[in-house]
């Protein structure tokens, strides 16, 4: 049977570069199957997703290639928990186990993307278990509809196009990165039932000051590249306190960051790590817009 994401995909045109990396899923797929994450293979990883600007990596293989070999670099985990810098909440909340739509949350861009569709399997239990690590004060609430963000559906499109793995998204219910990494600590039993939690953000997001050299020739401005440099040492050293005063000790700011909701889902990915101190791999980086796309995973 014909499902609506898969429907939805046939409609995109030949030529567009995500119909060829449909193209290119399949046939890994067929060569190889994903294989399920047990039990023996210990805890998922935790993931900082930079997730590029809006609809822009369907267009992109700089984008596409990656984000899908690093997924089947990882065992195919049971579920997603997604923390995206595109749900700023408080209380606490989570998306719908099975959601009706999802949020476009992004405008000027060619109609197709409105189109896209990524109907994932319930997520079943999954809302209580994430209610039930947490502090019996904690407030959470969850929605009966709202479904996901382009923080979250539009990588994992890309890195599980098959729609076939349930996720659940949970609000960024503060921008203090003490908080955020308390809640990524208390998600972090998920990852040894296999389920993947990943923040969602990006590691420079100047929206306010891209310039059009930025858009139309990936021109890197100077804030960018320092900020970049910064937080790729400091991940390198563990050094969690460091990133955690980055509003004050990182280069580039406020440029890189105006707003800092880009940035604060990394205390997710690091306090749902087994040692948030430990060195991080690197998956991607480099540059879309001017903008530092380094993404990693967390052990």
């Amino acid at each position: 049977m014909t499902t609506p994401t898969a429907a939805a995909d046939a409609r995109i045109p030949a030529a567009h570069p995500f119909a060829a990396h449909l193209r290119r899923a399949a046939v890994a797929e067929a060569a190889a199957a994903h294989r399920p994450w047990t039990p023996a293979d210990g805890p998922m990883p935790s993931l900082y997703l930079s997730h590029g600007g809006g609809p822009l990596p369907f267009e992109d293989d700089q984008w596409l290639r990656p984000l899908h070999e690093w997924a089947r670099d990882l065992p195919r985990p049971r579920a997603i928990l997604v923390v995206s810098a595109h749900w700023e909440s408080a209380p606490l909340s989570i998306s719908a186990s099975r959601p009706d739509e999802l949020v476009y949350d992004f405008g000027g861009f060619d109609p197709l993307y409105y189109t896209f569709r990524y109907d994932t399997p319930d997520a079943g239990d999954l809302p209580r278990q994430v209610a039930t690590l947490l502090p019996d004060t904690q407030e959470v609430h969850q929605h009966a509809r709202r479904g996901l963000d382009h923080g979250a559906w539009v990588p994992l499109k890309i890195m599980y196009p098959a729609a076939d793995i349930p996720v659940l998204q949970l609000s960024l219910p503060t921008d203090d990165p003490d908080r955020l990494l308390a809640l990524g600590a208390r998600l972090r039993p998920l990852r040894e039932q296999g389920v993947l939690v990943v923040g969602s953000g990006h590691m420079t997001h100047g929206l306010p000051f891209l310039t059009r050299e930025m858009f139309t020739e990936n021109a890197v401005p100077g804030w960018s590249a320092d900020f970049d440099a910064w937080a790729a040492d400091a991940l390198a050293r563990g050094a969690v306190d460091e990133l955690a005063r980055f509003r004050t000790a990182a280069p580039g700011m406020p440029y890189a960051h105006p707003t800092v909701e880009h940035f604060t889902p990394l205390f997710v990915t690091l306090g749902a790590a087994t040692d948030p101190t430990a060195p991080v791999v690197t998956t991607l980086d480099g540059y879309s817009v001017g903008f530092s796309r380094r993404s990693f995973q967390a052990a």
